[in-house]
């Protein structure tokens, strides 16, 4: 019942061998890194859970949280796949890719909701929404397009480069060269 001491001012080294006296997992201890050798690591916890398991094929971490507490956030170099990404209550999330893109795929559909609160999407380029078998749908009180170019008075819409947003009973939305009045027609053959 009492603990054991091994000391050395070089490196520790454990081995485990077979029947045949082959190694079959090495702990070594030195003093700059801890190193193991061997088919699988395991940490468990107080109760046998297993709590961090490595092997050649994958790396699993059996806590209910994983808490990555680097200001740089983690990092990874390919895919990463998860039922769920959520932040700390009251944290801020944050998805970025500095350099290259960022990409979200589900086959059954990717929703982004926020309980409360906005969401933005910024981009020093275009934004682009791309539905190739179905609909866009913006559903809210308002659609505001504020930045939206207004013409002068006197010039026509085909030399000021300005359109109109026209929507059918449908609510599909078409472009009409812009006018001094609305050009939007109610059964456009657009609409039809």
């Amino acid at each position: 019942d009492s603990s054991l001491l091994l000391q050395s001012t070089h490196n520790v080294t454990v081995n485990a061998r077979n029947s045949n006296g082959e190694v079959t997992g090495r702990l070594n201890v030195g003093p700059k890194m801890v190193e193991f050798h061997g088919q699988q690591f395991q940490i468990n916890s107080k109760d046998g859970k297993p709590l961090f398991t490595v092997d050649e094929n994958e790396v699993v971490i059996g806590t209910d949280k994983l808490r990555v507490t680097g200001p740089e956030g983690a990092l990874f170099e390919h895919s990463v796949e998860t039922p769920l990404v959520k932040a700390e209550a009251f944290k801020q999330l944050r998805l970025e890719s500095p350099t290259r893109s960022l990409s979200m795929d589900a086959p059954r559909g990717i929703n982004i909701k926020a309980q409360a609160g906005n969401i933005e999407a910024l981009s020093q380029m275009d934004i682009k929404l791309h539905s190739s078998d179905g609909v866009l749908l913006l559903d809210a009180k308002n659609v505001r397009l504020p930045k939206l170019p207004e013409g002068t008075k006197g010039g026509s819409g085909i030399s000021q480069g300005l359109y109109e947003i026209c929507v059918c009973p449908d609510g599909k939305l078409y472009l009409s060269v812009a006018g001094v009045g609305s050009t939007c027609q109610e059964y456009s053959r657009v609409c039809q």
